[in-house]
């Protein structure tokens, strides 16, 4: 079945260009275009489509309104609102109204189509599980399209000194892993560096969802929400993103720990969904040591500490390691991986190992394929997978998934300890005396 989709915009123009868009791809059929938000009610009575594609800021009629009574009129359509508006109130306003997600005009070809047919999927899935019961009716089919289940495995990219490639790392290492699972397996990308997170710009996303669209509704997040909330890459990531200003983060950084003190509650809630849809979850992080970061620590399979072959990198993740021992996480949970590797300049890889721990990868010293990379929003493993920095993040992607069937195969037979989290000294038992 094709996905029918109707237009409701004002301007010929837009409503032009999207036709034209959405006609490469032959999965949506555009049934009707209205210059109106009332012409829009109208044909969508008539059209019944799966999806339209709303503006929100019309003449007669605003999109949020309209968008209401075609949900009230016309149930089984689902609404993506579109607006040159990317505040966060817009947002809002246009989810309480029910629609399904939020595009910022012009939005790209891949983020259009990749979003309508996500939302048509969801519809699709939520009707099923509205239909009455039939008696010879077996195990329905969509249940295994929705979220839940999936146990997905957190990767934590971390460093305690800035400028190490923290963040690249973490981008393309995600990219790499969905290129290495296919479609059959589904990868998240998830910014924690709250205050000056840089994945959107890395990735060439736009600031318009961030993980605190969620927290203002934690008490109330599910799967629908939380897919309004993740930023699609052409990758086939999805992507939450830290908030677009510093100020915004306090809403998520004044959140208290649990009742057992084990961590920022609003982020366990969160990663609770997100490990729910995916199956990998790759977490970028900043340098500090707190409750936001043993959140994540306490739930990863694995932490990939990055450093530089330098001096001042090597001291600071060696005391990492000190703290990491106090909080009773075992060195099988580290990875260590030494990027920009130059055999010209700086450190021996083995004067690295003697000093702490095996190397699991080295990536290579490659300033112009991570500078480009960095500069263009596109992540070097997407724009060529032949360079020797690009292969080791694929080195990475492999020893990622070795470690998760490992992880997997232990629980199967029953060997898989419990958490560290559940173990874990408080955080001010560590730091709280002598500095």
């Amino acid at each position: 079945e094709r996905i029918r989709l109707l237009i409701i915009d004002d301007i010929a123009e837009t409503r032009e260009n999207l036709r034209k868009l959405l006609s490469f791809d032959v999965n949506i059929e555009v049934v009707g275009a209205a210059a109106s938000g009332i012409e829009g009610i109208q044909l969508a009575k008539e059209l019944h489509p799966h999806v339209v594609l709303m503006d929100i800021n019309m003449p007669d009629m605003d999109g949020i309104t309209a968008t209401e009574i075609i949900l009230k009129e016309v149930p089984t359509t689902e609404v993506v609102m579109l607006s040159v508006q990317g505040e966060t109130d817009y947002l809002r306003r246009a989810m309480l109204a029910g629609a399904r997600d939020y595009l910022t005009k012009p939005p790209s070809g891949d983020e259009l189509m990749s979003t309508i047919h996500r939302v048509y999927q969801m519809g699709q899935a939520r009707a099923v599980t509205m239909m009455p019961a039939h008696p010879v009716q077996s195990t329905p089919a969509p249940v295994e399209t929705r979220a839940g289940g999936r146990d997905g495995k957190i990767v934590a990219v971390y460093s305690p000194k800035g400028g190490v490639g923290c963040t690249s790392v973490a981008v393309n290492l995600a990219v790499a892993l969905q290129q290495a699972v296919g479609a059959d397996k589904k990868v998240a990308l998830v910014d924690t560096n709250l205050q000056f997170g840089d994945v959107g710009v890395m990735m060439n996303l736009p600031a318009g969802r961030s993980i605190i669209d969620l927290v203002s509704q934690i008490d109330e997040i599910d799967p629908d929400m939380l897919s309004t909330a993740l930023s699609p890459h052409g990758s086939g990531v999805k992507v939450l993103l830290a908030p677009p200003h510093p100020e915004a983060a306090e809403s998520l950084l004044t959140i208290p720990s649990d009742e057992q003190g084990n961590g920022n509650s609003a982020l366990s809630i969160i990663f609770d969904m997100i490990c729910d849809t995916f199956d990998y979850v790759v977490v970028d992080m900043w340098s500090r040591v707190d409750d936001i970061t043993l959140t994540v620590f306490d739930r990863a399979t694995l932490i990939v500490l990055v450093i530089r072959p330098d001096i001042p990198s090597i001291k600071n993740a060696r005391l990492f390691l000190e703290v990491s021992g106090k909080l009773n996480y075992p060195l099988e949970k580290m990875a260590l991986v030494v990027n920009g590797v130059d055999r010209r300049l700086g450190i021996r890889m083995d004067q690295i190992e003697q000093a702490m721990m095996p190397i699991a990868v080295q990536i290579p010293l490659d300033d112009q394929a991570a500078l480009g990379a960095a500069n263009h929003g596109v992540p070097f493993v997407m724009r060529d997978r032949s360079r020797p920095i690009s292969q080791a993040i694929g080195k990475l992607a492999e020893y990622v998934q070795d470690v998760v069937r490992r992880e997997e195969s232990a629980q199967e037979e029953g060997a898989h300890t419990a958490s560290a989290g559940s173990v874990r000294p408080r955080l001010a038992r560590i730091f709280g005396q002598g500095g």
